[in-house]
């Protein structure tokens, strides 16, 4: 199975997070199963396979439902590096699969490259795939904001799709990767590292997409339609578009932005029993702050609480300020 999972291995994945109850655990499985967020970007940007074939994939399954029936391992290996940044997470969830997994082999990972005492960039993953292909993986995960309107009048582009601190735009990031990450592994500096190629370059991009509530815009050539998408409003927006949402509500820190969330009854009373109303949660929005990702939930009926849908609350100069920033 692809990273590029079809609607069937989408459904999947949702089957399988209904059963995982570890939060890295469904981390881990929905960085590997979710689908990508772009398309192949021929010749250099392919993309990145978690499991080759079907058998791959039974075994990836395996392993991770007993992974989650004993998830300590993985805790301390999380636990021996003080990860705040939502990227390093993931790096360190792929690295883990890539150590003690069913399918490819690990060579390297965070490999510099350097001349003359410069670094060039360095590259994420080196492995070594079960058919013996040595691979090298570039990571990302990203969370942008569809910026444009749904209007038609210009074409859809990467560029509306813009972080939500306005510091990172996608059309950005794709470039980068395609003219300098992803040939790292192809130039001479990295020949004389010894690690012994050739290394076919491929991307692992996951993530959410975020569009305005009740916008459906039509998307760039570059994106898988089948991402990961959420909503977006604005503040003066949110009491109208939340009161029509039967939910609780939770913030999410930047580390939960993964999988779906899911808390069972101790998680929940732990979180202090309950979630907030949508006015509460406003109320504790400060006025100052920039967008904040909030998840819907709704219970079960074993306690279980589980994530209906997830979005951003933006000040309401934000729009403005995020369509400037994408017509750079």
């Amino acid at each position: 199975m692809s990273g590029a999972v079809g609607s069937a291995g989408a459904t999947t994945l949702a089957m399988l997070l209904t059963r995982l109850r570890d939060p890295a655990v469904r981390d881990l499985a929905w960085l590997l199963l979710s689908p990508d967020l772009l398309c192949a970007q021929p010749p250099v940007g392919m993309l990145a396979r978690a499991f080759e074939t079907p058998d791959q994939t039974d075994a990836g399954f395996a392993w991770l439902t007993s992974l989650d029936a004993q998830p300590r391992p993985l805790h301390d290996y999380l636990a021996a590096t003080r990860i705040t940044r939502l990227g390093r997470y993931a790096e360190r969830l792929l690295g883990w699969f890539l150590q003690h997994g069913p399918a490819a082999r690990l060579v390297a990972a965070g490999v510099p490259l350097r001349r003359a005492g410069i670094t060039l960039g360095e590259c994420d993953f080196l492995l070594e795939a079960a058919h013996g292909e040595r691979l090298h993986w570039e990571l990302a995960v990203k969370c942008y904001l569809h910026a444009g309107s749904e209007s038609g009048a210009e074409a859809p582009s990467l560029s509306d799709y813009v972080g939500p601190n306005l510091k990172d735009r996608f059309d950005l990031k794709l470039a980068h990767l395609l003219n300098h990450q992803l040939p790292l592994s192809a130039r001479d500096e990295f020949a004389a590292l010894g690690y012994q190629g050739p290394w076919t370059p491929q991307m692992f991009i996951k993530g959410w997409l975020f569009y305005r509530y009740g916008q459906t815009p039509t998307l760039p050539t570059e994106l898988d339609a089948r991402h990961g998408r959420g909503w977006w409003v604005t503040r003066s927006e949110w009491p109208d578009f939340a009161s029509a949402q039967a939910a609780g509500w939770k913030v999410l820190p930047k580390l939960e932005w993964l999988a779906p969330r899911r808390d069972d009854s101790a998680g929940h009373e732990a979180s202090g029993g309950r979630y907030m109303d949508a006015p509460t949660l406003l109320a504790q929005l400060s006025p100052q702050a920039g967008p904040t990702l909030v998840a819907a939930f709704a219970a079960q009926r074993d306690g279980t609480w589980i994530e209906c849908s997830r979005g951003f609350i933006v000040p309401d100069e934000w729009p403005a300020s995020a369509q400037n920033y994408a017509r750079q």
